[in-house]
């Protein structure tokens, strides 16, 4: 049974946590998941007593975030420009404290590709994948692969522009829909089995993961509907697995977090094919806070509720690049 997690001790009342940036909105094709993400973190907050505003990068300039008077920023910016290192790099730049992973963990974890080639290195099993170009040869891209094949944008969330491809002649119209997100197309070999998805908390060696969560969505299709609208999709947490392969996923999840740098939080998503072996797909960084999302199913299960949780991400901000320091005598 997996122990409560216990908030690190807090700084003692709600006014030393200062005033605090919610970012959410953004211009990425997520933005509707981020709205309702952040306003459900900002009501969490508020209701904790902290001082706190919705900030929408889309809508207002990056300055007002730093004359604003903030002491550090909640990001529940979803995909492009809010998950991939940009405001990240900003928040450094202006020195407020953030959530999260932070610039290169960031733009590690979005770039599915870039992901792939460092759990490969780290001895990490994810499925095989090849760039899809324009120009491919579809009967050579599923003799590689075998089908079904994933298609989908290298730098999305969200499963947009998703494809399960059955067939070697629907590989065209998947990658069109890819390409229409990304101008980079990753071909990836699909997985048949459980879908299950692991949240991990902290960073580096005090990183832990948190209850494994078992997905399962009508026919198999876990698409943007049932993700983020629907109610057919069932969610089992804990997922119902034997205890020691619960562990061995939750390892994984964690060797597969600190490979990519992350910090803070983030979701690990596995498939368990029909052998019972797990497949690593992707690692999010700014994972979904809605009623729908799964990192507070998952802390609910852990002893933790949405409150706390975002409590304790928030105790958490940090800057991640440390101040430079002048060399020596002047040297440069």
């Amino acid at each position: 049974m997996t122990e409560p997690i216990s908030l690190k001790p807090a700084p003692g009342n709600p006014a030393s946590y200062g005033r605090v940036a919610v970012l959410m909105g953004g211009t990425s094709a997520e933005r509707e998941v981020s709205l309702r993400s952040g306003a459900m973190v900002l009501a969490a907050l508020q209701r904790k007593g902290i001082d706190s505003v919705a900030f929408d990068p889309a809508e207002r300039s990056l300055n007002d975030l730093a004359t604003g008077g903030f002491s550090s920023a909640f990001l529940v910016l979803h995909g492009r420009y809010g998950e991939d290192g940009t405001i990240q790099g900003a928040l450094e730049l202006l020195r407020i404290p953030y959530t999260g992973s932070g610039v290169l963990a960031s733009a590690t974890a979005i770039d599915k590709i870039r992901t792939k080639e460092i759990w490969r290195a780290n001895g990490l099993a994810t499925p095989a994948w090849r760039l899809l170009e324009s120009g491919f040869d579809a009967a050579e891209v599923a003799a590689e692969l075998g089908l079904p094949i994933a298609v989908k944008p290298a730098s999305e969330g969200s499963t947009l522009g998703f494809t399960k491809v059955v067939a070697a002649a629907g590989l065209s119209a998947a990658w069109e829909l890819a390409a229409a997100y990304d101008d980079v197309v990753l071909a990836e070999a699909f997985v048949t089995g459980r879908e299950l998805t692991i949240t991990v908390l902290g960073a580096g060696k005090v990183a832990r993961a948190l209850p494994v969560i078992e997905i399962r969505a009508p026919e198999g299709n876990y698409d943007y509907q049932n993700k983020y609208f629907g109610d057919a999709t069932r969610y089992l947490c804990p997922a119902p697995l034997p205890p020691a392969l619960t562990a061995t996923l939750q390892s994984l999840s964690v060797a597969a977090y600190r490979a990519i740098g992350c910090s803070g939080w983030g979701r690990v998503d596995v498939m368990l094919d029909d052998s019972g072996r797990p497949w690593l797909l992707e690692v999010n960084t700014a994972p979904g806070m809605t009623d729908h999302s799964l990192v507070p199913m998952s802390a609910r299960a852990a002893g933790l509720d949405y409150d706390d949780l975002v409590e304790l991400l928030l105790a958490d901000a940090s800057l991640k690049i440390r101040d430079a320091r002048p060399l020596p005598g002047g040297a440069r």
